[in-house]
């Protein structure tokens, strides 16, 4: 899942992308993680849940590039790195997340992605 949809979200968004927070995430910023949490497989399909957090230095560029992300991943149809995409569910829009650091701002939402291999 990660290979799909976060190579997809760097080449539409222009952010750095990752399964795990780097290291040096505060020189990094925006970044976005994007991580299966989930979901169910059956033999045609995948169907998993995907967690998609934006780390950002201010609020709202957090709050516009996950708003930005999910207006794009719920209409994302057809080849996608190596997969097709069939459709995308938000099951829980971008909200604001904890994190450690006051200076690094957190948005998260989860959605599920049904896609098969191309």
């Amino acid at each position: 899942m990660e290979a799909v949809i976060a190579p997809w979200i760097e080449s539409t968004f222009g952010a750095f992308t990752a399964s795990v927070v780097p290291a040096d995430l505060e020189d990094r910023l925006p970044v976005v993680r994007v991580e299966r949490m989930g979901g169910a497989d059956d033999r045609f399909a995948a169907h998993p849940r995907v967690a998609v957090d934006v780390f950002a230095a201010t609020a709202d560029e957090a709050r516009t590039l996950a708003n930005n992300i999910c207006d794009a991943l719920v209409f994302l149809r057809g080849p996608v790195g190596g997969a097709v995409v069939r459709g995308v569910r938000c099951d829980a829009g971008p909200s604001r997340q904890p994190w450690s650091n006051p200076g690094v701002h957190r948005r998260g939402a989860t959605y599920t992605v049904s896609l098969r291999a191309a």
